[in-house]
Order: C-alpha cells, then sequence, then structure tokens
C-alpha cells in the first residue's frame, strides 16, 4: 500500500519552534512528527511513501537519508510555491499511477497523531466503492463537513456561527470535524479539474456534488490530537507518557 505525507506547511501556528526547522521536524518526546506518521503508517503495510516538501524542505530530505528513510521506500516531492492540500496531491500523481494500480492510498496530514485504525478505514472505503473515506469525529471545530444518514458528503459548515453550505439535499446532516486522515483511490487523479494551488476539501464537495462517493469513516471511539501548536505537543506528550498513544516502533 502506498502513502503520502503532507509535510510542506510553513508551521506557523508551532512558532518559534518552527523558525529554524519544518514541523516535519518538530519533536515529540524526542522523536520528529515525521518519523511517527511514518512509523504508524509502516505499521499497516505501508511501504511506499510520497513527502511533499517546501518549508526547510533540505532539512527533510537531509533527515530521511540520515536514518535510511525510516525503513521504506521514501520520495519526495519538492514544492517550490506551497501548492495547498489538493495542489500537491496532484502534483504527487504519478508516484500513485506509475503501476497502474487501483488500489487506495492513505494521505496524512505530518502534524496529526492518532491510534484511528487505517485497515478498518481502507476496508470500508473499498466495501463501498468510496471515492474518498475521510476520517471525522464528533468535536468541537470552526470548520464542520457534513454528512447524510449514509455517511455521505452533502455539505460543510465554514465558521462556528456560519450558515451551512449544502452540496444537494439531505433530510439530516450530521456536523463532524475531519481528522486530516483520507483513504483515495487513485481513480480521483482523473476527476480533478483543478490546477496550481486549491485546497482539497472543495475538490470532494465539487465532486459529491456530481454523485461520487465521499464518505465518512466514524472515529469518535480512536484518539486523536492536532499537533499544530505548542500547547498540543505539550499535552500529546503528556498522553504519551501516559500510555494513551503509542509512537508505533522505532528504526
Amino acid at each position: 500500500m502506498k502513502a503520502m505525507v503532507l509535510a510542506a506547511g510553513l508551521g506557523t501556528r508551532l512558532r518559534p519552534l518552527t523558525n529554524d526547522r519544518p514541523k516535519a521536524l518538530v519533536e515529540l518526546n524526542g522523536r520528529t512528527l515525521l518519523e511517527i506518521t511514518l512509523a504508524r503508517l509502516r505499521e499497516f503495510g505501508v511501504c511506499e511513501v510520497i513527502v511533499n516538501v517546501h518549508h526547510f524542505a533540505d532539512l527533510v530530505i537531509e533527515h530521511l537519508h540520515a536514518h535510511n528513510d525510516f525503513g521504506m521506500h521514501v520520495e519526495v516531492s519538492r514544492e517550490e510555491v506551497l501548492l495547498d492540500t489538493g495542489g500537491g496531491l496532484k502534483k504527487a500523481a504519478e508516484f500513485f499511477l506509475r503501476d497502474g494500480s487501483d488500489e487506495p492510498f492513505i494521505l496524512h496530514n505530518v502534524d496529526v497523531l492518532s491510534t484511528i485504525d487505517f485497515d478498518a478505514m481502507t476496508h470500508q472505503h473499498c466495501e463501498r466503492g468510496a471515492l474518498a473515506t475521510l476520517a471525522v469525529q464528533c468535536r468541537d471545530s470552526s470548520r464542520q463537513l457534513m454528512f447524510d444518514s449514509d455517511g455521505l458528503l452533502c455539505g460543510r459548515r465554514n465558521g462556528r456561527d456560519a450558515a451551512p453550505e449544502m452540496i444537494r439535499r439531505c433530510a439530516s446532516a450530521l456536523d463532524s470535524a475531519f481528522s486530516g486522515i483520507h483513504v483515495i483511490s487513485p481513480r480521483i487523479f482523473s476527476l480533478i479539474s483543478e490546477s496550481g494551488v486549491f485546497p482539497i476539501i472543495p475538490v470532494y464537495l465539487n465532486l459529491a456534488a456530481a454523485g461520487e462517493k465521499i464518505c465518512a469513516f466514524r472515529a469518535e471511539h480512536y484518539y486523536w490530537r492536532d499537533l499544530g501548536t505548542a500547547a498540543s505537543l505539550q499535552l500529546a506528550s503528556h498522553d504519551v507518557k501516559n500510555g494513551l498513544i503509542p509512537l508505533g516502533s522505532e528504526r
């Protein structure tokens, strides 16, 4: 199985930790966020990974080389201009399409820590014939995706007091916060019409409006934490020390 790790961001919320390094190389209990993410993917049988880089890109590349790619086949997608999630994924399309496989792949933010079961998520994705499956939770967030009773994307809400933006009718919709973890079928690359710099969520909304299955994977009973701030890193460090979340095996 293949995966992409989104690691190109500037990490502005982590400053001053990211003044001299990319967020992928910020450490949690002595291990970089990139190493932790790769270890999690490796445990689920992922052996080929592409990592997008921009901010302090050379430091990420040197880190991978110094650790022999953490026992995996790792390629790098260097972005001279930040392409956002959708643009970054599209730039890496050849990595996923080169062998002609239709096997789904994982897209994972580098600043996310979780116990989400990628096997269960991939199984649901395949069983439902989804184009993309998004790990979501019912939790507080200023940005919410909306899913109908069948777990299909039907809209979003940007801002706590904002009116919902519905892309199709549904009798009832459940607001859900996205976790930054996706399972995607390679067929998506033939459907993305956007180019340049663009986020992936509007792509999902457009494709769902056109009838594609963009599904929710309910992840409420898994541990999840965004590591995008120094405060959240401290909380995660406490959780690791108290055995709430493993960091995966070292290589």
